[in-house]
């Protein structure tokens, strides 16, 4: 089977910029990150894929908003189903041809994944992740009056539904994701955070509108599997201090106690690096504690090989 390796790429890396959106446009990126998984591969890592889904939720909820004088809204789990299926399919019809053009002999399936948390999560009560469009103050509070949503204003840009934003707990379809990992599957799984489900008192699932950070449950994901490296795939080549600022810092190396030191003193910020960091801390502190020397990269997708080759990327040891 090789060492395996979670690989988890941002939903804003499949769209490049503004003008590039469509899924034509999304579908080139997956083509273009699949070379460099399928290159992973060819150095002997089975690779578990996980994505975010960010922008292609909002592209949904968009659409369900204008359809609202025909069609039923589409619930915030079922946008997650939704954007699972879709971005991979694209993965996997995007492996199959890069398998294909290399000689590989390897498949890549998708598994639908809900990730279990805590009805009791205090994320519940403090709903903080902006998701759909801008609205006008006026639908903002005949949204709040008639389906109960909690808006917040956004930088003067109008005001925006906000949902809550639980930890990961548990990831359900574990067992059927290392079945295929163990058959030699590239495995795409757990998109967009996975789809949040708690349990009621029966132990019935339920599925909760919410939204569950990408990063964390990915880190999640690495430990529950057992994974040797976890990848995070984002939109710059390495990790800085003062990003975009004077006097800014690109790491090559970081522990996990400068990781935490930078962390608290706020270099990397909560809507972008911070949760990549602290996902990155607890995959390696759950490995230490089995102890097991693992270590944890972050990179954009086009340098997956090189920075595994140790040649850029920010490697996070203990």
């Amino acid at each position: 089977m090789g060492k395996v390796a979670v690989v988890a790429v941002g939903g804003n890396s499949l769209i490049k910029d503004e003008k590039h959106k469509t899924i034509d446009d999304q579908y080139a990126a997956t083509v273009e990150t699949s070379r460099h998984i399928a290159g992973m591969i060819e150095q002997g890592w089975s690779v578990v894929l996980t994505h975010g889904n960010g922008p292609q939720v909002g592209f949904i909820l968009r659409r369900s908003e204008l359809a609202l004088h025909e069609l039923h809204p589409v619930p915030l789990d079922y946008c997650g189903a939704d954007t699972q299926g879709a971005i991979g399919y694209m993965f996997q019809r995007a492996l199959h041809n890069e398998f294909r053009a290399r000689g590989m002999d390897r498949q890549a399936a998708t598994v639908v994944t809900q990730v279990l948390v805590d009805k009791n999560d205090p994320a519940f009560q403090n709903p903080t992740k902006p998701i759909g469009s801008f609205m006008s103050a006026e639908l903002a509070a005949r949204k709040r009056n008639e389906e109960g949503w909690q808006m917040v204003e956004d930088a003067g840009r109008g005001w925006r539904r906000v949902v809550p934003s639980p930890l990961p707990q548990a990831i359900i379809e574990r067992d059927a994701i290392n079945t295929l990992i163990r058959s030699g599957f590239l495995v795409i799984c757990s998109g967009g955070g996975g789809i949040p489900v708690y349990e009621d008192d029966a132990g019935n699932l339920v599925g909760v509108e919410a939204v569950i950070d990408k990063d964390y449950a990915g880190s999640l994901l690495a430990r529950s599997i057992g994974a040797d490296l976890f990848l995070i795939s984002t939109a710059v080549e390495k990790v800085a201090l003062n990003y975009n600022k004077p006097g800014q810092q690109w790491l090559d190396c970081l522990t996990v106690a400068d990781a935490k030191k930078y962390l608290a003193e706020g270099h990397f910020h909560k809507g972008s690096m911070g949760p990549k960091i602290q996902a990155a801390i607890w995959f390696l502190e759950a490995a230490a504690a089995e102890g097991q020397d693992k270590f944890a990269l972050i990179t954009n997708p086009e340098n997956l090989e090189r920075a595994l080759a140790g040649k850029t990327g920010t490697r996070i040891v203990m």
